[in-house]
């Protein structure tokens, strides 16, 4: 739809995961159980820093923890990259690579008497359309006559492949299933996870505040359709029960106010896309001041 939220993977993201109860809560249930086991989820703690390449931030968001194997040890370092390009792509690993080591530079940074750097496993969650096909190896990026070199890195990572669950398979908490069903929605399964979504969101809506439904009715709006958008609000008022009442009028007043600021944004955009035409075209100014009412 013509209305664009800004970033909005990034800010549904972050919002939802930010909080490192609802990304324990997420990652404990997707990474391999021995490491899940090994990890002191107590511990988990958000940093406040980003290393996404600044021109990549509107196809991938991260988030970076601090987390303990036991208590003896120093805490190592969690670095989840959500990579909500709609297919998967090959480079991921190497720019993967890139980030660890900004990671590693800031610690040295803030620690410059540290002796060593701490350990980072890094996660990619992947939302895409396609399938993940491509190897989570850095190695593989070389050719095959010298993967094994002593020279070519030894670099790998997890890989959480969203596009292989369906909307009855998304794990975790209820706000963080709300989360991976509406990034599941512009890729597959649009309809059938925004039903799940509408089932879930009644369940949520008696419990939390403003800010939240906003977050989601903004992402709503951002990555579908104007029909889309109202047949979603119309499904929501019939899901929900009376104590999310107030809510539920809030999640509505955002959705109309969001499609007429969609609409008048459209209309704009034609408007100025006339008015150069017109231009190039060499008709005059005072002759598009009368056709279109505006001034300079």
């Amino acid at each position: 739809m013509a209305h664009q939220a800004h970033r909005p993977h990034d800010k549904l993201f972050r919002t939802v995961f930010g909080d490192p109860a609802e990304a324990a809560d997420l990652l404990r249930g997707y990474l391999p159980e021995p490491l899940a086991a090994e990890l002191r989820w107590s511990s988990l703690t958000l940093q406040d820093a980003t290393f996404v390449d600044e021109q990549l931030r509107c196809s991938e968001s991260d988030l970076l923890f601090a987390i303990e194997r036991s208590a003896d040890d120093p805490p190592g370092w969690l670095y989840v990259l959500l990579d909500h390009q709609s297919r998967p792509d090959q480079w991921v690993p190497f720019r993967l690579l890139k980030y660890c080591c900004r990671i590693w530079d800031r610690e040295r940074r803030l620690h410059p008497r540290e002796r060593g750097l701490r350990p980072i496993i890094p996660l990619v969650f992947y939302q895409g359309r396609g399938r993940w096909r491509h190897a989570t190896e850095l190695a593989e990026l070389f050719a095959v006559s010298v993967r094994t070199w002593p020279w070519v890195p030894r670099f790998t990572h997890l890989l959480i492949d969203q596009s292989l669950v369906g909307p009855d398979d998304v794990r975790g908490t209820l706000q963080s299933r709300i989360v991976q069903l509406m990034m599941m929605a512009p890729f597959r399964h649009r309809k059938e996870a925004l039903r799940r979504v509408v089932q879930l969101l009644a369940e949520l809506l008696p419990t939390r505040d403003r800010d939240a439904v906003r977050t989601f009715v903004m992402y709503l709006l951002a990555t579908q359709d104007r029909d889309t958008a109202l047949t979603f609000g119309e499904d929501l008022r019939k899901a929900t029960p009376e104590p999310g009442g107030d809510l539920m009028t809030y999640a509505e007043e955002l959705i109309a106010e969001g499609l007429e600021k969609g609409r008048q944004e459209g209309e704009l955009r034609g408007q100025v896309d006339t008015i150069e035409k017109l231009v190039q075209a060499g008709v005059q100014w005072s002759v598009i001041e009368s056709a279109t009412g505006l001034d300079r």
